[in-house]
């Protein structure tokens, strides 16, 4: 499966020393994840200029669930619509459903796709799906949701991500984008 980010996202520990544009990405990102209406409007602007060359129009768009139904909703529920609307794709993001509450990925350390997500099968069945999140920091929990839909049936091409976590090793501590 082919995964794309479009910006680099940067862990707080080392935004102090960020350029202005990493600092604003990093704003941009934070503001999406909390559900802001720019931050929304942006992002989906951004993916679909990116996805404006691909032929979408029997591709389901899907957000990968968040921890709860209400951060799934705030977060991606306007944004799916936009998206989908903007590149001519199936919107997704009703035939997906969070029940009850997970840990978070980056507090718990995995992703269990099963354990609190409900899927559509009859809808997804032989469906060509793109899944979209906010940000891909070691892709375990793209991969386990697309183990998940495929599971059901469904054929996973891509997964593109606003952005990508960028790691920093000892070395280049000190070099910052």
């Amino acid at each position: 499966m082919l995964k794309y980010a479009l910006l680099d996202y940067v862990p707080q520990r080392y935004l102090r020393r960020a350029s202005f544009d990493t600092q604003e990405n990093d704003r941009l990102i934070l503001d999406f994840k909390s559900g802001r209406r720019y931050a929304t409007d942006k992002a989906s602007r951004l993916i679909g200029k990116a996805l404006s060359l691909m032929d979408l129009k029997d591709t389901v768009i899907v957000c990968i669930p968040a921890s709860c139904q209400r951060t799934y909703n705030r977060r991606f529920r306007k944004f799916s619509a936009d998206l989908s609307a903007m590149c001519g794709a199936i919107d997704g993001f009703g035939h997906i459903q969070v029940i009850g509450k997970r840990d978070k990925v980056h507090i718990c350390g995995e992703y269990a796709a099963e354990d609190n997500v409900w899927i559509d099968e009859d809808f997804f069945k032989g469906k060509r799906i793109l899944l979209i999140d906010d940000i891909c920091t070691s892709g375990r929990t793209s991969d386990a949701f697309k183990e998940r839909m495929e599971s059901v049936g469904a054929h996973v091409r891509m997964a593109m991500f606003l952005a990508k976590t960028k790691n920093y090793r000892r070395t280049n501590k000190y070099q910052y984008n």
